[in-house]
């Protein structure tokens, strides 16, 4: 059982840390200390419910429907790459970087565009539900498996989330945050130009 979940721990920790459009939002609300707990929440808690729908067989139901997973790729694409114009908006207009002197976003706009993050992404199916569920059954423990995954997930965006604020001082900057949102921009992008090229 132990091995099974320290196998799920280390899957859901090699898919999940990397530069993506999930982590780069949950990133930004760490440094800008806004609303930072109810967004680790939500993506922690939206990896467990994927994780065991994908152990518990809907990951075999998207692949007998590919159909969906094309829909779900233009919708994510297209949000992507409008969530890309704003942080390059956001880049090109260093008096709004600051976020002592940025009104702060409220929760409800917070929250709909992380769930939109986490949902409108692909990619967090086709790793997340069909990867991770496909991998989970072939241990014997799958849900052990399953557990040291969302542990990972938990783990990570609580890192990254409440970590960031260490990262503060050297963002203290508008230059710095024209930088960071710069940076964003040309991640969402990536990642939306890729899904619609891959498609």
């Amino acid at each position: 059982m132990l091995s099974s979940a320290i196998a799920g721990f280390v899957a859901s920790a090699v898919l999940i840390i990397a530069i993506g459009a999930q982590n780069a939002f949950i990133l930004r609300q760490g440094l800008r200390g806004e609303h930072v707990l109810p967004v680790v929440l939500i993506c922690a808690f939206s990896d467990l419910a994927l994780i065991s729908a994908g152990i518990a067989g809907l990951g075999a139901a998207i692949n007998a429907h590919p159909q969906l997973i094309t829909v779900i790729r233009y919708a994510g694409a297209a949000f992507l790459l409008g969530y890309a114009v704003l942080a390059a908006r956001r880049a090109m207009r260093p008096q709004t970087l600051d976020p002592a002197g940025k009104a702060p976003t409220t929760l409800r706009a917070t929250l709909l565009t992380c769930l939109a993050l986490t949902y409108l992404n692909p990619h967090v199916y086709l790793d997340t539900v069909l990867l991770l569920g496909s991998v989970a059954q072939q241990h014997a423990n799958r849900w052990a498996f399953g557990l040291g995954a969302a542990v990972a997930s938990l783990t990570w965006f609580a890192g990254l989330g409440l970590g960031a604020r260490w990262l503060a001082p050297l963002l203290a900057r508008p230059s710095a945050w024209r930088v960071l949102d710069g940076s964003i921009a040309l991640v969402m992008a990536a990642l939306g130009t890729a899904l619609v090229v891959q498609a």
